[in-house]
């Protein structure tokens, strides 16, 4: 299954973290959910029905002291910014450890509203006397972001996908987005995609399979994956291979977009698509 789309479909999934679920009422117009481990209670809370909520609070204490207790805000949604509920009753906030040395972190799911935009994480990451607490936040867009454990330390990662890549070269449904990864530390989220080779190899695996599908429909629009995966493949440090299947797609009249047609001979796709990716890291 496409990268994008299983993790479209793991947004409506709750994340297996070691916490216990001790509350989730939805009284008139309103919902609180609480959570508690390792000595840290956790109480979120808002008004209205998703993705039209307000006046939502967020509430962290410390062996029952309390040490935050603010309104939620976001840069990207203001005070209107709604949990990422996409089932029924999903677990919407998180008590994770994000670094292999550092204590608990609460991680809280936002959705800013709007057809393909965006789901947003913020951690509240408590000092070592616990008496202060600090918000970093990171607007993962159209793809989402699934919370995993991806090494033997424990901590947590931020699974997503790189959101840049949408509507690059065609329309937003038939646009790929490689694969993204990051880890959290020092109050900033940081890309670590590179470290997990695995990974990116099983992405662009997806990729190549969903651009090879597209010849029973003679390529009609095949740019948006064909640009997941050759981002994939030069991360892997594959620069020349893409290089040489990218030109014989092109000579073939495989590389091709809905809504913005290429002429085959003229490479115009290809040159694009590596400044793209230039521009962007991938390529050196």
């Amino acid at each position: 299954m496409l990268q994008q789309i299983s993790l479209r479909r793991s947004t409506a999934l709750a994340v297996a973290v070691a916490i216990t679920l001790l509350a989730w009422t939805v009284p008139a117009g309103a919902a609180t959910q609480s959570i508690s481990s390792q000595g840290i209670t956790v109480t979120y809370s808002y008004h209205g029905a998703p993705p039209l909520s307000r006046d939502s609070r967020l509430t962290i204490s410390d062996d029952g002291k309390v040490v935050y207790d603010e309104a939620v805000t976001s840069k990207w949604c203001g005070s209107e910014c709604s949990p990422n509920i996409i089932a029924r009753a999903r677990k919407v906030i998180h008590i994770v450890r994000l670094s292999p040395t550092g204590g608990p972190s609460v991680v809280l799911d936002l959705y800013t509203g709007g057809a393909h935009c965006c789901f947003v994480e913020q951690v509240y990451s408590l000092s070592a006397n616990s008496t202060d607490v600090t918000k970093t936040e990171h607007n993962f867009g159209n793809p989402g972001v699934r919370l995993t454990k991806l090494s033997s330390s424990g901590s947590y990662s931020f699974l997503s996908a790189n959101n840049d890549f949408a509507y690059e070269f065609t329309d937003y449904a038939a646009s790929g987005m490689p694969i993204e990864i990051f880890n959290f530390s020092n109050n900033s989220f940081h890309n670590v995609t590179r470290s997990y080779p695995s990974l990116i190899r099983k992405d662009a695996a997806q990729w190549m399979t969903a651009f090879q599908s597209q010849a029973s429909s003679h390529y009609s629009d095949s740019v948006g994956v064909v640009a997941a995966w050759a981002a994939d493949e030069d991360m892997l440090g594959r620069p020349a291979g893409v290089a040489r299947f990218l030109a014989a797609q092109a000579r073939a009249g495989h590389l091709n977009s809905a809504i913005s047609p290429i002429t085959p001979s003229d490479h115009k796709y290809v040159l694009a698509l590596q400044k793209f990716l230039r521009s962007h890291g991938y390529l050196h």
